[in-house]
């Protein structure tokens, strides 16, 4: 396939799908009409990259559709010189989104991961739960997956008043949310039921059952 194709789909997927879905943020439209997705699928899937659900990765990992990302984007509000932990970088696609948009981004991705090598991002490997404290305090916190719930450990690597977007898994559905940490306490609103790939390793605990 010819970059030309390549282009046309990355033309059609913010047509068809950002700009039809709520993705109102212009600079985030712009952005995913400029980075390459196709660059960040395994080599036999890049026909697949413009599609509309999640991508296989290596590792039993998926890549969230576009929209999802376009999603978390507008909800995110990102502006020239955040500086963001996003947990979950898995090929690097969010990463490179946010460091367009003027971000300085810490990507935290397990070992063993897809190599990320992109301008104003830093990689971190180790457990997605740990987020990547050396950095903090971040002004937003980008999980690019759904989660049954965001750990303190992250809560805590955040500056007061910090945004938080993330999916959340409620009773088997996933939802797009957004919030902000107030006072060292995030607060979380859901936005819209939207399918997420949901990561591993974030269950809430289990209370005692009797």
């Amino acid at each position: 396939m010819t970059e030309q194709n390549y282009s046309s789909m990355r033309a059609a997927m913010v047509e068809s799908q950002l700009r039809t879905s709520d993705v109102g943020d212009q600079r985030v439209i712009a952005a995913m009409a400029k980075v390459p997705r196709e660059d960040f699928v395994p080599a036999q899937r890049r026909a697949m990259a413009y599609i509309d659900r999640p991508i296989p990765l290596a590792g039993g990992r998926s890549l969230n559709p576009p929209l999802v990302t376009g999603r978390l984007l507008n909800e995110a509000q990102v502006v020239p010189g955040d500086k963001v932990l996003l947990i979950g970088a898995a090929t690097g696609y969010a990463a490179a989104l946010l460091s367009e948009l003027g971000a300085q981004v810490t990507a935290v991705e397990e070992e063993g991961g897809a190599e990320i090598a992109l301008p104003g991002v830093t990689v971190v490997r180790g457990a997605l739960t740990a987020g990547a404290a050396d950095g903090a305090p971040y002004d937003l916190l980008f999980i690019d997956g759904a989660v049954e719930e965001v750990p303190a450990a992250l809560v805590q690597q955040l500056a007061e008043d910090a945004r938080v977007v993330t999916g959340i898994v409620d009773r088997g559905v996933t939802r797009l949310s957004s919030g902000r940490v107030v006072g060292g306490v995030l607060g979380l609103s859901s936005l819209v039921d939207i399918e997420m790939v949901v990561l591993p390793g974030f269950g809430a605990p289990k209370g005692f059952v009797f």
